[in-house]
């Protein structure tokens, strides 16, 4: 019963547009939970028990949260089941301080992925295409291996059905079209029973841990980032790198406007979540003070 009552959640919730991959894994996991002990609704005590059972503070949260939502959901319909309290496992929230690459690092990361092995194969223009784009577009990593051949428009990539089954057009810088052309050329001579825009020395599609650990590779060997288990840059850090270098061009009193048209560009459903990508650098601090001592000597005249 728990577990028909988690595929209908689900259900309705796609319908509106989420994905929820990890909401199903644990909300059948506790379903499976719950009826080994006999239970078909659910129950408080049993929640928090399947929620402790999480390896970190952090993902006990985690748990406790998403059943909370899916108990929220069923027991408006069948009181029997019990609404947890969502906040046991009070773990703090933060979000991970990016690093924001200098156009320097960012040269020698092609330019180290442009001499990848194997000799002659097509991985090095692979992912120095690959790491080009997500540089100067800032895609997110799944929708960048997620292109097909079809999506490279004369208007730009066409980025299908990707956070709330949202598709953009997004358009790119000239010399950033000259190198996707380029790897065009070069992946249509590889071959593959693939029609993905981005392949492996194999003709398959590339996997997002591959693309994480080569690109991790890569700045280990330029002294970005130290040994595995370390924290430091990450991929991900491309399309932070992106916003925050978008805003510094912005003429200061077009930042509001311009941070609507990023939103759209980065594909965020809410303007919050674009936020999330700015942070301070020197750039950014010092087009804010020119705007203050403006501001005050225009008022002091």
């Amino acid at each position: 019963m728990l577990t028909e009552s988690v595929h209908a959640y689900l259900s309705i919730r796609r319908a509106g547009g989420f994905t929820l991959h990890a909401d199903e894994h644990l909300l059948l996991n506790f379903a499976r939970y719950a009826t080994e002990r006999g239970e078909d609704h659910v129950r408080t005590t049993t929640a928090i028990e399947w929620a402790a059972g999480a390896k970190s503070l952090r993902q006990c949260g985690i748990r406790l949260r998403t059943l909370t939502r899916f108990a929220r959901h069923v027991r408006a319909e069948d009181s029997e089941h019990q609404l947890p309290p969502d906040h046991v496992f009070a773990a703090p929230i933060y979000r991970r301080l990016p690093h924001i690459f200098e156009p320097e690092e960012i040269y020698h990361i092609l330019e180290v992925a442009g001499k990848m092995g194997p000799a002659g194969s097509l991985q090095p223009w692979t992912y120095q295409t690959l790491f080009g784009l997500l540089a100067s577009c800032g895609l997110r990593v799944s929708e960048a291996i997620a292109l097909k051949v079809e999506d490279m428009t004369e208007d730009g990539l066409i980025i299908r059905n990707t956070k709330f089954r949202k598709t953009r057009l997004v358009p790119m810088h000239e010399t950033t079209e000259g190198a996707m052309k380029e790897y065009v050329k070069l992946r249509q001579m590889a071959g593959g029973s693939t029609n993905h825009f981005f392949v492996s020395p194999e003709g398959k599609p590339l996997r997002y841990p591959t693309v994480s650990e080569n690109f991790l590779k890569i700045l280990r060997e330029l002294g970005l980032r130290g040994e595995k288990g370390q924290p430091g840059p990450r991929l991900h850090d491309l399309r932070h790198t992106t916003t925050v270098r978008a805003l510094e061009s912005c003429p200061h009193d077009q930042v509001a406007n311009h941070i609507l048209a990023l939103s759209t560009y980065l594909g965020h459903s809410k303007l919050a979540n674009t936020y999330w990508y700015i942070h301070a650098t020197p750039q950014l601090l010092a087009g804010i003070a020119d705007a203050c001592q403006a501001q005050l000597e225009g008022g002091m005249s």
